[in-house]
């Protein structure tokens, strides 16, 4: 395996790609993982609470708002990165209990290494396919459902269909909610697919982005909040649009006109996201 340390700086072959442990230059315990050269986590290891990119804020405010204040909740992450949501929900919602899903064995034992988070017995770390542990999943077994998973910088296609999305709603208790990050560009191609998609089985949504990306102006992230239930998008739209970097949220008839025409996609036919134009989520070392 190469490895490299730099000043407090470590660049490592893992599964699925060369990851690199960068500091910030501006809080003394803080660092960002990127992969391949793509920014996929920050974490301030004194700080949990801090966070650095504004689409996981936005999927921490929908987390805020999914229960009562400080209530435990039972969440399943797709995808670990460097467990930005699971030290939030462990901070703010003590007593969750948490189930980490990360494919890449290599790049946990570098987190777990590196950027170790605080023992916990509900805060546990597989080394597992996404859809297989959905799969595997007991029926009602979760509150909440996180999907942030990329191979490289792309969503992979098993994780994009219909029936995915099922496994997902059969796993979520009946006022569950599914929280997805989706990165796309313009014409928002796969976004529009993946709402159709997910709305097939969990109907009730609403999504959250900037205004630039949601008018297909540029590469973003897009936050997707679906449930059988309806989202609390007055309390959600207030949150988005107080923060540093505001963002808009569509639901009822302006989600409906985002979607247009576009179908859902089955096993089969489903496709991975669109990579980012090179350098868009990129981080100067």
């Amino acid at each position: 395996m190469g490895r490299k340390r730099g000043k407090d700086r470590v660049v490592e072959e893992v599964g699925t790609g060369r990851a690199e442990i960068a500091p910030d230059p501006d809080r003394p315990r803080a660092f960002t993982l990127l992969l391949d050269g793509t920014a996929q986590s920050h974490v301030d290891l004194d700080d949990p609470t801090h966070l650095e990119f504004e689409y996981i804020r936005r999927m921490a405010a929908a987390i805020d708002l999914a229960a009562p204040s400080r209530r435990p909740l039972r969440v399943l992450h797709l995808g670990g990165g460097a467990l930005t949501l699971p030290r939030y929900v462990a901070r703010t919602r003590p007593g969750s209990e948490q189930r980490v899903v990360e494919i890449d064995a290599a790049l946990v034992e570098l987190v777990r290494r590196t950027l170790p988070w605080p023992p916990d017995p509900r805060l546990r770390v597989r080394v597992e396919d996404a859809r297989a542990a959905v799969t595997a999943a007991r029926d009602g077994s979760y509150d909440l459902v996180v999907g942030d998973v990329f191979a490289g910088a792309r969503t992979p296609a098993h994780l994009s269909s219909v029936e995915f999305a099922g496994e997902v709603a059969r796993a979520l208790t009946p006022d569950g909610v599914y929280l997805v990050n989706i990165a796309d560009g313009p014409p928002l191609r796969y976004a529009r697919a993946q709402v159709a998609t997910v709305r097939e089985v969990l109907p009730r949504a609403c999504l959250i982005a900037d205004a630039a990306v949601l008018r297909g102006r540029r590469y973003g992230n897009l936050v997707l909040v679906a449930g059988r239930t309806e989202p609390p998008v007055p309390e959600l739209t207030r949150r988005v649009a107080g923060d540093w970097f505001p963002g808009r949220v569509l639901a009822g008839d302006e989600l409906e006109r985002f979607v247009g025409g576009w179908a859902a996609m089955h096993d089969g036919e489903a496709t991975g996201s669109q990579p980012p134009p090179r350098g868009t989520f990129g981080v100067s070392l």
